[in-house]
């Protein structure tokens, strides 16, 4: 089923995303994520693609066990700033193969040494995107960043940006993480005024380490708010006292975006489900209530 279907056949969408191990390293552990997360009943879960397609084998074999075994859909991650036209279309074949309908179509990271000039394919998502969208096979999304994009100059020249991707055929838009939600409230804002109407799904991320917290702070240029803020601060010697109050903290951001009517969230589950579960406990019948 294609996920934009999926959104439209309901009033909110919960999913999850994985990522494949390092090649070298078994897959139990995901799979053993994956098996718990099915249990939480998400709408889809997302499989990501390793910096420049190095797990992409592992990406549709992942992808191809949420769906086949689990019965979920499952969303593909697709990279294409260092594919050939070829590349993408064996890939694209070995998916449709595997009964995988729905892509997260993206540039991807560029490998150190590697310019994007260099590929003639693909210089950038939407030209990913306008392929994929004429074999007419697949539901395409693509990505949002309520904060901008790190390497664009401005928010409305990303946003331009992303208008470009819908109009080459992306159905539905997920969101880069944040953890303030009034950013992603004044980015939705700004879609409205450059006419982009499709579903947007709002990207969660509970981090429950301080290291990470501030890496992926200065990585995505996500703004930490105060509060969350002070509660590293607080607890950060206190690793079971963090994790309680981040999932306070994502549980409180996750109710207020349903509360505002978004049509869906997407939590980055960080191949753990532990927080996860507590996060989808803690929401339970707030979901069983937009829904019913």
């Amino acid at each position: 089923m294609f996920i934009k279907d999926i959104i439209s056949s309901k009033k909110l969408s919960i999913s999850f995303e994985v990522f494949p191990p390092k090649n070298d390293m078994p897959l139990d552990g995901v799979y053993k994520t994956i098996g718990e997360l099915a249990e939480l009943n998400p709408d889809f879960i997302s499989v990501t693609y390793g910096a420049g397609g190095s797990s992409k084998g592992r990406t549709i074999e992942i992808a191809s066990t949420i769906k086949n075994k689990y019965g979920i859909e499952a969303v593909a991650h697709l990279t294409c700033a260092t594919s050939t036209k070829e590349e993408i279309n064996n890939i694209l074949s070995e998916l449709k193969d595997n009964g995988i309908e729905n892509i997260l179509a993206l540039r991807g990271d560029i490998p150190d040494g590697f310019k994007i000039s260099d590929n003639l394919n693909y210089k950038y998502a939407k030209d990913l995107i306008g392929e994929i969208s004429e074999r007419k096979k697949f539901s395409i999304s693509a990505a949002a960043y309520p904060e901008g994009h790190t390497e664009c100059s401005s928010l409305e020249d990303d946003i331009r940006h992303l208008k470009e991707k819908v109009d080459c055929g992306a159905e539905v838009l997920i969101t880069q993480l944040f953890f303030d939600n009034n950013k992603f409230y004044e980015f939705k804002e700004k879609l409205y005024k450059h006419n982009i109407n499709v579903p947007v799904i709002t990207g969660i991320m509970p981090v429950v380490n301080r290291n990470i917290i501030e890496r992926i702070g200065v990585l995505s240029g996500a703004f930490i708010p105060q509060k969350l803020k002070n509660i590293i601060d607080k607890y950060e010697n206190s690793p079971e006292a963090l994790v309680d109050a981040v999932i306070a903290y994502s549980t409180e951001q996750i109710s207020d975006l349903i509360v505002n009517g978004v049509d869906g969230v997407h939590i980055y589950a960080m191949n753990k489900s532990a927080v996860a579960k507590r996060i989808m406990k803690n929401i339970k019948e707030i979901r069983k209530a937009i829904n019913s």
